[in-house]
C-alpha cells in the first residue's frame, strides 16, 4: 500500500494508502463515525481505501492479541460499490462507507467462534446486522470471543475461542480482556475500527470495555431483536454498541447534558464492590467530578436485598436451562451445518477444561426465573430507585457482581475512567 495517511499499530507503525486532498485526516485510532463521514462526504479518502487500512492494522496486530477471528472477504468490494454509490446519489446516512466489527455470535455466514459452527450456513443477517447494512455500514471483521459465553465450561478463560485462541488485554501483557465481547473490547482499545457490535448476557459487552477503558452501552433486554444471535439466554441476551469514546455514539452524546447533573441524585450501593481496591480507588475519584457538577452522591447507601440477590443461586439455573433450550433451536434454524456439531470436541474445550453437558437441567426453572425478576427488578433495582427517589444507581463496571442488572434485563452504560472530566 502506498500513499499518506497514517495510522497507528500500537503507537509503532504506520499504515499507508490515503492520499490527503484537503486539510488533516483525523486520527483513525480516535476518529469518530461523525469524523470519518465528514472526510467521506468531503472527499479526503474513500471507504475502500479506510477498508483497506484497517485490514492491515488488524492483520499486524492479531498475532498478539487474537481479537479478529476472520475478515469479510467481500469487504473491499462492499466498499467500493459504496464509494460509487455516493457518487452517483450522495450519502445515504451517517454509516454510508463506515467500516465496522462485528462479534461473531452475531449472524453473517460463519459465527460463535465454535469449530462446531465453521462453515455452517445461516438463513439470513441477523436482525441488527441487516439494518446497520441497510444504513450503509461495512463489516471487515468478526471478532473473537469467549465461546459460547462460557456455558460450556465456566473454567474456561475469558476470551478464549477454539478458533480464536485467547484474547489478550493490550494493557498489561498476557492479561485477560474479561468476559465473552473480549474481541470487540481490544479491537476498540487498538483503534481497529470506529465501532464494534457486541452482545450480553451478564456482564459480556460492559466489563471488556470496563478492563480496556473504553465505552459502551448494554440496552435493555429486548429492546433490540436478537433474531440471529447465537443465544445464552433469552432472558437477558442483548446487543450493544462498543466503542473508544462516547462521542462515537452521536445520538447518545446529543441526548447528554452536563448541567443536568445539577438535579440527580446517584446512590451507590458499596455491597456490591468489594475485592477490587485499586479500582475503587479510581471509582471513588470520579464521583468527586459528579459533585463538582451538582450531583448529590449518597454513599455508602444500602439496597434493600443485596445479600439475598448476592446468595441466590437462581441466575445460573435459568442460564443453563436457556441455552439448553435457545442453543438447540437456533441450530435447528441453520440452512447447513457443515460439521455435524460433535466432530471438533478436542479442540473446543481441551483439558483440563471440559464439563459434562448433563448440568444443563430444567428442574425449578420457573420458580428460579421468578425469582430473577423479584431480586433484579421488584425488591432489587426498582425497589431502591423508589425507596430513595433515584435518578441512577453508581457503580464500577467491573464488579465482582454485576448481577442486578443482569438478571433485571436492564439497561447498563460503561465508561472510561479518562472520559470523566470536564
Amino acid at each position: 500500500m502506498s500513499g499518506g495517511i497514517t495510522r497507528k499499530c500500537n503507537g509503532q507503525c504506520t499504515g499507508q494508502g490515503l492520499k490527503a486532498s484537503d486539510g488533516a485526516l483525523p486520527d483513525l485510532n480516535e476518529a469518530s463515525i461523525a469524523e470519518l463521514q465528514d472526510g467521506l462526504v468531503k472527499g479526503r479518502f474513500s471507504s475502500a481505501q479506510l477498508v483497506k487500512v484497517t485490514i492491515t492494522q488488524a492483520i499486524e496486530i492479531n498475532p498478539a492479541l487474537h481479537t479478529v477471528i476472520e475478515t469479510n472477504p467481500k469487504a473491499l468490494s462492499q466498499a467500493a460499490a459504496l464509494d460509487d454509490e455516493r457518487k452517483d446519489k450522495g450519502s445515504c446516512g451517517p454509516l454510508h462507507g463506515i467500516p465496522l466489527l462485528l462479534k461473531d455470535n452475531i449472524a453473517t455466514l460463519h459465527e460463535g467462534g465454535s469449530y462446531a459452527l465453521l462453515g455452517s450456513v445461516v438463513p439470513l443477517d441477523a436482525f441488527a446486522t441487516a439494518k446497520l447494512r441497510e444504513a450503509g455500514a461495512i463489516f471487515i471483521d468478526k471478532t473473537n470471543l469467549w465461546e459460547w459465553t462460557g456455558a460450556r465450561s465456566h473454567q474456561l478463560p475469558r476470551g478464549f475461542s477454539g478458533r480464536g485462541e485467547q484474547t489478550l488485554c493490550p494493557y498489561y501483557p498476557n492479561a485477560g480482556p474479561y468476559a465473552s465481547s473480549s474481541g470487540s473490547g481490544v479491537a476498540m482499545a487498538v483503534g481497529l475500527a470506529a465501532e464494534s457490535l457486541g452482545s450480553e448476557t451478564p456482564a459480556s459487552i460492559v466489563s471488556p470495555s470496563s478492563r480496556n477503558n473504553i465505552v459502551s452501552i448494554k440496552l435493555t433486554v429486548g429492546l433490540v431483536s436478537r433474531s440471529g444471535v447465537v443465544p445464552h439466554t433469552s432472558h437477558q441476551d442483548t446487543a450493544g454498541p462498543i466503542c473508544r469514546s462516547p462521542g462515537i455514539v452521536p445520538d447518545y452524546m446529543k441526548a447528554l447534558d452536563k448541567n443536568n447533573l445539577a438535579y440527580a441524585c446517584l446512590r451507590v450501593p458499596r455491597a456490591f464492590i468489594y475485592n477490587m481496591k485499586a479500582l475503587e480507588e479510581t471509582f471513588n475519584s470520579s464521583l468527586d467530578i459528579f459533585r463538582a457538577l451538582g450531583a448529590e452522591i449518597v454513599d455508602p447507601a444500602g439496597f434493600p436485598n443485596a445479600e439475598e440477590l448476592l446468595a441466590s443461586k437462581a441466575e445460573k439455573l435459568v442460564m443453563a436451562a436457556d441455552f439448553e433450550v435457545d442453543i438447540g433451536k437456533y441450530i435447528s434454524k441453520l440452512v447447513e451445518v457443515l460439521t455435524g456439531i460433535k466432530t471438533h470436541a478436542d479442540l473446543e474445550l481441551p483439558a483440563p477444561f471440559y464439563i459434562d453437558q448433563s448440568r444443563y437441567v430444567n428442574d425449578a426453572y420457573f420458580a428460579a426465573l421468578a425469582q430473577d425478576f423479584d431480586l433484579g427488578r421488584t425488591r432489587g433495582i426498582d425497589a431502591t430507585l423508589a425507596q430513595f427517589n433515584l435518578n441512577a444507581i453508581i457503580l464500577p463496571t467491573d464488579v465482582p457482581e454485576p448481577k442486578p442488572t443482569a438478571i433485571a434485563g436492564y439497561p447498563l452504560i460503561s465508561g472510561q475512567s479518562s472520559v470523566l472530566r470536564c
